[in-house]
């Protein structure tokens, strides 16, 4: 009867930690999100810059390309839900197709972000046709902010809502090297 007591109470022990943590990760995670911005490193020289992005999906690869030649390469983590095309809001799949990095966000919740034109016409209307939104507010970007210490250990799992995540120093990286009006073109492969 003691050992059974004991046990009792050693799991519910066991579950308040868990609840107090999961609280308490819950509340950095808000608070995180009002941190201050990151600072937006300077663009590259012209002639450094990208003309080009691919991502690999199921290599979980975004390459940086310069007249056809790779420039860079970073390892990625995708929507939670990666495979096949996005086909529409919040099935937290990771689009496929060409678009375009249209615009940038300084004051992201994640440490910095460039957006993907995502939909295009093809997407919005295959979405339509479902009887469905396509959704949108695709990026590629950091870690949320107040979490960066986490780095590489990102990538063990696919986290997004269908973005492309990057460690923050990477995405640093590529937010200098890569101008609005880049064309990106997502695989399956």
């Amino acid at each position: 009867m003691m050992a059974k007591a004991g046990r009792l109470r050693w799991l519910l022990g066991a579950a308040l930690l868990g609840v107090a943590l999961g609280a308490g990760a819950l509340a950095y995670a808000n608070a995180a999100r009002h941190m201050a911005p990151a600072q937006p490193p300077a663009m590259a020289p012209a002639g450094e810059q990208a003309d080009a992005i691919t991502v690999h999906k199921a290599a979980r690869r975004l390459v940086l390309l310069r007249n056809g030649v790779p420039i860079r390469s970073y390892a990625i983590s995708l929507g939670a839900d990666p495979s096949g095309p996005k086909a529409r809001e919040g099935d937290e799949r990771t689009p496929e197709g060409t678009y375009v990095i249209d615009w940038r966000n300084a004051r992201s919740i994640a440490h910095l972000s460039l957006h993907i034109s995502y939909p295009n016409a093809a997407d919005v209307a295959a979405a339509k046709a479902a009887g469905v939104s396509a959704g949108g507010d695709i990026m590629i970007h950091g870690l949320p902010n107040g979490w960066g210490a986490i780095g590489a250990l990102h990538r063990l799992w696919d986290w997004t809502d269908g973005c492309i995540g990057l460690t923050n120093a990477e995405m640093s990286e590529v937010w200098s090297l890569v101008p609005d009006g880049t064309p990106i073109t997502i695989y399956n492969d």
